[in-house]
């Protein structure tokens, strides 16, 4: 299991609280149906860094920290 810095941990927490909205840049997940461009609200970030996401297509499904990337939107 890959862990993550504190330090890592805590910027992602500030970065993406619950309730940010983020679009998809890339997922690293052939088995989803998600797209970039696809848009979303956090619901939080775990212990790992995942930020666990519900999505507005109706998924709910994480983002891996250093593998996937979404950007945060207004």
């Amino acid at each position: 299991m890959k862990t993550i810095s504190k330090e890592t941990l805590t910027m992602l927490r500030e970065k993406y609280p619950a309730g940010t909205r983020v679009e998809l840049v890339n997922m690293d997940d052939s088995y989803t149906s998600l797209t970039a461009g696809d848009k979303g609200t956090v619901r939080f970030v775990d212990d790992m860094g995942t930020i666990h996401i519900n999505w507005d297509c109706g998924l709910f499904l994480g983002v891996v920290y250093g593998k996937d990337i979404v950007k945060r939107i207004k």
